[in-house]
């Protein structure tokens, strides 16, 4: 059995007014992958498979999704107790710094981490967050996450969510051709990720998308910081936001292959994306 076949262990760190229920598989640095959103660690199960040959993978659920339980009655998200919470994980595995993965709301967790713990991150790859206070037209997206909100509360999960992703663009066109059918592990996560919609919902959507990033830290700071963008995502709002942060941080965006869920759309490929990336081998993107 390879380390990729490997299966990943998985423990709970106790944080301040939480669990932190997290998975390590593989051997070598520690790639830290955080999950945005209503997700969990199970998302990044495929990309692990590909990944744990040269990396010690470590994946874990926000706290208030799924496994990661909260002490007491859920609270608005704050992405300085997220990212308290990502560093003293990342403590749990040694002093060296670490490479860190982060997608949508998780890359927003990643950047806070970056920005507050520059001794515990070496590369952070921020894919696709959601900053919206970075876009020129702002006042438009914060009154569309208002109306998204409003939805939530006077007509439920559902519709508040096919609105947003209606209008963040990920709903309906032509959608990123998968490689290779969802995995097991995968489709537990899906299963998992439609009982965290409510929490998110009231909780996450909006704190999220309001983080502003502390671009003079990062632009400052020992971490290298690589903003990533879907080849497919090109016009969507994620991309946009990602696009305006890697603007105001002075680099190009690095494309990586499908759309936001580009982890799972083609995780061979955004695996050798990012391996190269952390290795600093892989150049950066031109135009979209």
């Amino acid at each position: 059995m390879t380390t990729a076949q490997a299966k990943a262990q998985s423990s709970i760190l106790k944080v301040p007014g939480a669990q932190l229920y997290y998975e390590v598989q593989g051997k070598g640095p520690v790639l830290l992958m955080i999950p945005g959103g209503p997700t969990d660690a199970g998302i990044f199960a495929t990309l692990a498979s590909f990944l744990a040959d040269g990396y010690t993978v470590v994946r874990y659920d926000p706290r208030g999704n799924s496994r990661s339980l909260l002490d007491g009655p859920p609270e608005d998200q704050n992405m300085d107790v997220h990212g308290d919470d990502a560093a003293q994980l990342l403590a749990t595995f040694g002093a060296a710094p670490a490479n860190v993965l982060g997608s949508s709301g998780g890359a927003q967790i990643g950047l806070n981490l970056a920005a507050r713990y520059p001794k515990l991150v070496q590369t952070l790859v921020a894919h696709e967050p959601p900053c919206r206070t970075l876009l020129p037209n702002s006042a438009e997206h914060e009154a569309f996450t208002e109306s998204v909100y409003q939805t939530y509360l006077s007509s439920g999960p559902g519709p508040a969510m096919q609105k947003f992703m209606e209008g963040a663009g990920l709903a309906g066109g032509t959608q990123p051709q998968r490689s290779a059918p969802p995995s097991p592990e995968a489709r537990e996560a899906f299963g998992r990720i439609q009982g965290n919609v409510d929490y998110f919902l009231a909780h996450g959507f909006k704190p999220i998308g309001a983080y502003v990033p502390d671009v003079a830290a990062l632009r400052a700071g020992s971490p290298r910081i690589i903003v990533g963008v879907g080849a497919a995502s090109t016009g969507q709002f994620p991309c946009r936001s990602a696009m305006a942060l890697a603007e105001q941080l002075g680099t190009e965006p690095l494309i990586f292959p499908g759309g936001h869920g580009g982890y799972n759309d083609d995780p061979s490929g955004f695996a050798a994306t990012l391996d190269q990336a952390l290795s600093g081998m892989s150049a950066t993107s031109t135009q979209l």
